[in-house]
């Protein structure tokens, strides 16, 4: 294993370390291994919090800031976060309008923000709302969920709810919009490689050089099958056709993510989303905005993910308006 770290049990706090080093608009309680923006929203705005293992960064520490996540907690590699820590961050970043929760389907995540939903509201009396996301096509149980794992979809929701928000709308009115957008994504990803956990110091799962594997999950959990490497073309068509297999997305504007795991350059990843746009005209999808490079990561995996979301008026401006995080920027 070949890492650029200290130790393999110092990985999160050291990067926490530096995260706060380079990014002055935002500030780490280090006990807690919460990322907060670094001058909190006003009064009477509803909040954001979000979290998961780390090793999928950008998301979600660098999702924090103007226009989507008031704070992020930070799990062990791969590792829910615990409800002390939710917990911490959700009375933390109470405006006094509620706390919006947004969790990935994944079994520790699940409960362990359940557990801190109900930790805040028992000794803190904030409103908490919570929304899953659960938007991976290719399984519909996994290692880590019952139901669909959340993937891709969780980027854009924590945009596009992240800008409802910031308009200072209800705490009401920013799950209807959370809900909206969870219901109507859609992900498929696949690997070259798979990601090596520093923890363990080898690779999570064996994958010989002439084959790939169609359907994974974003800690490397095994997908659908596995087989020979094939074009950028075949690979576009087995991670879109599935999509839309799921879903209808004619009719309406899309939001189209072409989502690098880590390990793969952007000149790949741009080839990648030429086949997928493609494929996408040709089945009548109109693509309105896209995303194209590492936005939720499985470590230093080689491959992609596609995310397709239905889109109208209102979630379209929403994504539009002006966001300043590490991750995503633009508008202001």
């Amino acid at each position: 294993m070949k890492k650029l770290i200290n130790s393999p049990e110092t990985v999160l706090a050291d990067a926490l370390t530096g995260i706060e080093a380079a990014d002055p608009s935002v500030r780490v309680d280090h006990v807690n291994r919460v990322i907060y923006r670094a001058a909190p929203k006003v009064d009477g705005k509803v909040a954001l919090v979000s979290g998961g293992g780390s090793g999928h960064e950008p998301l979600h520490g660098g999702f924090v800031g103007y226009g989507m996540l008031d704070a992020a907690c930070a799990g062990e590699v791969f590792t829910s976060p615990t409800p002390d820590q939710m917990q911490a961050a959700t009375k933390e970043v109470d405006r006094g309008a509620g706390v919006l929760h947004i969790v990935k389907n994944y079994t520790g995540d699940v409960m362990n923000f359940e557990m801190a939903a109900e930790l805040a509201a028992a000794e803190s009396g904030v409103e908490v709302a919570t929304v899953v996301t659960a938007d991976d096509v290719a399984v519909q149980d996994s290692l880590y969920t019952a139901g669909r794992r959340g993937v891709g979809v969780t980027v854009l929701l924590e945009k596009i709810v992240g800008a409802a928000a910031e308009e200072g709308r209800d705490l009401a009115a920013v799950k209807a919009i959370a809900d909206k957008v969870a219901a109507n994504g859609r992900s498929m990803g696949m690997a070259l490689t798979s990601c090596t956990v520093p923890a363990a110091g080898k690779p999570t799962f064996d994958l010989p050089e002439d084959q790939m594997e169609i359907g994974i999950g974003i800690h490397g959990e095994p997908g659908r099958h596995r087989e020979p490497l094939a074009s950028a073309k075949d690979i576009a068509a087995q991670l879109v056709e599935p999509i839309l297999a799921d879903a209808d997305f004619t009719g309406d504007p899309a939001i189209v993510m072409l989502n690098g795991m880590g390990g793969s350059p952007l000149i790949e990843l741009y080839l990648m989303y030429g086949e997928v746009a493609a494929l996408l005209e040709k089945a009548g999808v109109s693509v309105a905005r896209t995303l194209v490079g590492n936005y939720i990561t499985s470590l230093d995996m080689a491959g992609c993910s596609v995310t397709v979301l239905k889109a109208d008026d209102e979630i379209l401006s929403l994504w539009d308006a002006p966001v300043e995080t590490a991750g995503l920027r633009w508008g202001r």
